[in-house]
């Protein structure tokens, strides 16, 4: 977006009418008051510019979107985007997030990203020990979305991590947010790409919003009429996917005897607790904690069979992947808006 300068507005024209009547002691008085008058127009016009070039020099440069971000996600306008921007930096930055990169990247197994038509980023002294092909994605709108970003329009602030009632986030009616139409509609204009990806398995969040866009994104692999009562592939739910949770209620999900009530295609047989044993209400889960349940995730996949997996998650969990877990290259790195999609090859190494 070009930088606009605020308007300058014209100098001060002064229209002194001449004296009618001009007496030679007052000569010299005259001359001093119109003096003075031209120096206050003067400097007037010199403030009008000093104002005009701080706000010039103090209005942000616009700089073009990384790759992955070019395309909005229709669940946002450009100032929402711009603000998970934002939010996307503070997570790349954060002091929590790079001594938990330093600790991943340093294990005898760490794991390596990269865009299906590309290369991981190289790591000397260690080998490669199995590829697979994730297809990440990011749940569609949720109705937590939507109130936060009619917060924002409205020009509302809150702090985050906070149980103050000014943050949308700790409502009880949006407790394990579900979908929105508009979140719905994203997770279903999915299917053309994904009907044409192979999957072997489909691994989901057990939060309402990521199963629910699992399901309609990849619903070819559930027909209509199963005589087995089963998908064609599995769809485990798995809780080392979830949300980074912790104060937020939207990000706590609800017992899974409910959750298979609606979702009776989900296999939730590794899940060992009905009722959420992770989410806590005076504090947010740390970037170690969400970093070593991912790691743990990452590291049983390795060890399943199948060899093309998609991956139902969320915003967090995912920054959290590829800037704090995996050496991911600089397209991976950006926040994913909601309902996307992205192809990676993940790389399994072994220190030597």
């Amino acid at each position: 977006m070009p930088v606009v300068s605020p308007k300058i507005e014209p100098s001060l024209h002064l229209t002194i009418p001449p004296p009618t009547r001009m007496l030679p002691s007052n000569y010299a008085a005259f001359v001093l008051i119109v003096f003075c008058l031209i120096l206050i127009s003067t400097s007037i016009v010199a403030l009008s510019n000093s104002d005009a070039l701080k706000s010039s020099k103090a209005r942000p440069k616009s700089s073009p979107s990384s790759l992955s971000m070019s395309t909005p996600s229709a669940a946002h306008d450009d100032v929402t985007l711009q603000l998970s921007k934002n939010e996307a930096k503070e997570h790349q930055g954060t002091h929590e997030m790079k001594i938990l990169f330093d600790d991943m990247s340093s294990r005898d197994v760490i794991v390596c990203a990269c865009p299906l038509d590309s290369s991981p980023p190289e790591t000397p002294g260690y080998t490669t020990a199995k590829t697979k092909t994730v297809h990440f994605v990011r749940h569609g709108q949720g109705f937590h979305n939507l109130l936060a970003d009619s917060y924002r329009s409205e020009g509302k602030t809150w702090t985050q991590y906070t149980t103050h009632p000014s943050n949308p986030y700790v409502k009880p009616e949006i407790t394990d947010a579900p979908l929105t139409h508009k979140g719905r509609l994203q997770a279903t204009s999915l299917q053309p790409l994904t009907s044409t990806l192979p999957i072997d398995l489909v691994v989901v969040s057990p939060q309402n919003r990521a199963t629910h866009t699992a399901l309609l994104a990849f619903s070819h692999l559930i027909p209509s009429t199963i005589s087995s009562g089963k998908p064609l592939v599995p769809f485990l739910a798995y809780e080392g996917v979830r949300e980074e949770t912790g104060v937020h209620v939207c990000d706590m999900r609800r017992s899974i005897t409910e959750a298979k009530k609606e979702f009776p295609y989900i296999d939730y047989s590794l899940i060992k607790s009905d009722l959420d044993p992770m989410f806590m209400t005076d504090r947010r889960e740390t970037k170690e904690e969400i970093g070593g349940r991912i790691y743990d995730f990452l590291m049983w996949l390795k060890e399943r069979e199948e060899q093309n997996v998609a991956v139902a998650s969320h915003s967090g969990w995912l920054m959290t992947v590829f800037n704090g877990v995996v050496l991911s290259t600089e397209e991976l790195l950006p926040w994913f808006q909601t309902g996307e999609l992205r192809s990676v090859k993940l790389e399994w190494r072994v220190k030597n």
